[in-house]
C-alpha cells in the first residue's frame, strides 16, 4: 500500500473500485512514463499517459494512451467529433484539470471531460495511470476505468 493517499485513490475507494497502488521515487519534476513503467516493475504497455487536448470547438478532450505511444491528433480529433484538436499548453493544464503535467490522472478532474483510452486497454487485465500525484500510480482493470470516467475506446495512436 503507498504510504500516502492521493485523492485519486480515495475516490476509487468511494466508488468500491478495487486498485493496485504504485509507488515510485523520482526528482523535482515529471517523470516520462517508460522510465514509470520501468521503476515500478510493471510493463510498459499496461502504464497508460494522460493527455490534455483542446478541439477545433473550444471544447477539452482527455486521451489516455499506453506512454511508449504517440496521440496521433487526427485520430484523436475523428474519436472526440472534433475537426482538429491540439494539445493545451502546460500553463493551462493545472486550472483544466487540477493536475501538474507528470501527475495528471484521468479520475477526479476539476471537471468531467470527455475521456478517450486507446483501443489497446481492451485487451488488458490491467493499466496503471497517475494516481494525482507525480510518484503515485494506481493500476485497475480497464472496465472500471472506463465506466468511472465514462471513458470511450477508441484507436487513437501512431502506427508503430
Amino acid at each position: 500500500m503507498a504510504a500516502q493517499k492521493t485523492n485519486v485513490m480515495r475516490l476509487l475507494e468511494q466508488k468500491k473500485i478495487a486498485y493496485t497502488p504504485h509507488e515510485y521515487a523520482h526528482g523535482d519534476g515529471p517523470v516520462d512514463g517508460a522510465t514509470v513503467a520501468r521503476i515500478t516493475g510493471l510493463d510498459p504497455a499496461c502504464v497508460f499517459k494522460t493527455l490534455v487536448a483542446r478541439g477545433a470547438s473550444k471544447r477539452i478532450c482527455v486521451f489516455v494512451i499506453p506512454v511508449t505511444a504517440e496521440l496521433e491528433l487526427r485520430k484523436a480529433a475523428k474519436a472526440a467529433g472534433e475537426k482538429s484538436v491540439e494539445m493545451v499548453h502546460v500553463s493551462e493544464l493545472n486550472a483544466l484539470t487540477g493536475y501538474v503535467r507528470g501527475g495528471c490522472s484521468p479520475v477526479g478532474m476539476r471537471k468531467a471531460y470527455p475521456t478517450f483510452f486507446d483501443r489497446s486497454a481492451e485487451n488488458l487485465a490491467t493499466i496503471a495511470v497517475s494516481a494525482g500525484k507525480i510518484g503515485y500510480q494506481v493500476e485497475l482493470a480497464p472496465a472500471a476505468l472506463l465506466k468511472l470516467t465514462n471513458g470511450v475506446c477508441a484507436d487513437l495512436t501512431t502506427e508503430g
